[in-house]
């Protein structure tokens, strides 16, 4: 139905989508939007309601919006094509403007803090006192800082990555450390830190994620060849693709992130969709790198685990820690072992935390909205069980050795799983002289238990 009103101005554009000629206010926002006139239209929802009445071949009318600056503009627009292969007739009425809402400060850190997280070359767990726990980079760059990371756990992560300029003795507060620059040795490029607690409303941080960003890209030269021998033994993805790809496909992911969230200025709806877009097709991408890397080193000939002394507890608590704030999105409970509990094992501390945080986020991701996750420690004779609890849709018995094929997602599609995140788990467990094994039945949700050898000697 269309509207009657006011004309506020009369606009007259070509075949091609051009604007030929147009009254005030709607010649200035064509120019403030980038166009010119005559000049193809530059407000996205007046071109695309021309493009679709020139399409349709008949009369269309609804309400545009465009950012102007600070402000959002919203006009009811009466779009007439002339005839097949010719232009359009424009009418605007109702004409209002109206302050560009505000995102709140705390949207606006998650959008930075999902940015860096994407950018970012070196990522560490820590514990609320700020020491290391767990570290992982595939940059060559920072190969010498992760290493003496990996073999300094339990030490403040200033020992390793010192902040510029700051003369107080260590630690500061976080707040403090958040966003300083950080000398890297053996790297000409400039360093930040970003510091993400791990919060519980009420308390004091119970951890933290650190994440080393860069405002440089790394060089994408070469590396010079080795010889024949070692690579024949290189792994193709892991050593050679993966750190080629992951930064550039990083960045795309912050950009369309910057773009999506606003933070670059005001933009249309439309065009944010697409920049959403771009950025999930990246990130699923650079997580199925990931997964071809870990399948590649899981069945490499002679591929073992370094077992050492861990508290399955702790484990379990730092990734429900970690992965509590995708939770929250979905309103999903996680609930980790109680701090005074201790169950402890001899297994590798990374491969554990990186088998829980595939299976609670597994979890996460077919769970419904509102409900509960459990993960439950269980000691069991010479062994040591993590159980990860769902109230999701449950496995039937016959794909319950199916979910740990390769690339086996029991025809879900879209998810944005790679079909690889159990398999590796499970070869992890076994690596480690434990076993995963799943329980479950149609609706009635899945338990996933991990299984480790038990330190008997704690």
């Amino acid at each position: 139905m269309l509207m009657e009103g006011t004309i506020i101005a009369r606009a007259v554009c070509d075949a091609q989508d051009r604007l030929l000629e147009a009254d005030e206010p709607l010649a200035g926002l064509q120019e403030r939007c980038g166009g010119e006139l005559p000049g193809t239209i530059a407000v996205p929802e007046l071109l695309e309601l021309v493009r679709k009445a020139r399409r349709y071949g008949f009369r269309l009318a609804r309400a545009v919006s465009a950012h102007d600056g600070g402000d959002v503009i919203t006009a009811w627009v009466e779009v007439e094509p002339q005839g097949l292969g010719e232009g359009c007739q424009i009418v605007v009425r109702n004409w209002q403007t109206a302050p560009a809402p505000v995102e709140d400060a705390a949207s606006v850190e998650r959008r930075r803090t999902m940015i860096d997280r994407h950018l970012a070359e070196l990522s560490a767990q820590l514990d609320a006192g700020q020491r290391v726990l767990a570290v992982m980079s595939d940059s060559a760059e920072l190969a010498d800082v992760t290493a003496a990371m990996e073999t300094g756990f339990g030490q403040l992560w200033t020992e390793f990555l010192p902040p510029e300029n700051v003369t107080h003795q260590q630690p500061l507060h976080w707040r403090l450390l958040d966003g300083v620059r950080v000398a890297v040795p053996g790297s000409q490029r400039s360093w930040r830190v970003s510091l993400v607690p791990h919060m519980r409303p009420g308390f004091d941080p119970a951890g933290f994620e650190l994440l080393l960003v860069s405002d440089t890209p790394a060089s994408t030269a070469a590396p010079a060849r080795e010889p024949m021998e070692p690579m024949l033994r290189r792994s193709l993805v892991g050593q050679d693709l993966a750190p080629v790809l992951r930064q550039p496909i990083s960045r795309i992911i912050a950009n369309a992130e910057t773009i999506r969230t606003r933070l670059a200025g005001p933009l249309p709806d439309a065009y944010a969709e697409y920049a959403g877009e771009i950025a999930g097709a990246g990130k699923l991408l650079l997580d199925l790198l990931g997964d071809l890397a870990d399948l590649e080193v899981v069945e490499t000939e002679g591929f073992s685990t370094a077992p050492d002394h861990v508290d399955l507890s702790e484990l379990a608590r730092q990734a429900a820690g970690i992965l509590n704030v995708r939770a929250r999105e979905k309103n999903i409970v996680i609930e980790a072992p109680h701090a005074a509990e201790a169950l402890p094992a001899v297994a590798e501390y990374r491969r554990v935390l990186q088998v829980l945080l595939n299976l609670i986020g597994n979890a996460i991701r077919y769970s419904p909205e509102q409900s509960h996750i459990w993960v439950r420690l269980e000691a069991a004779g010479d062994r040591a069980r993590v159980i990860v609890a769902d109230q999701g849709p449950g496995i039937s018995q016959e794909s319950q050795e199916k979910v740990f094929e390769k690339f086996e997602r029991l025809g879900r599609s879209g998810d944005g799983g790679s079909g690889l995140g159990l398999y590796i788990s499970r070869s992890l467990a076994r690596a480690m002289g434990g076993e995963l094994s799943v329980q479950s039945a149609p609706g009635q949700g899945a338990r996933f238990i991990l299984e480790v050898p038990a330190d008997l000697e704690a």
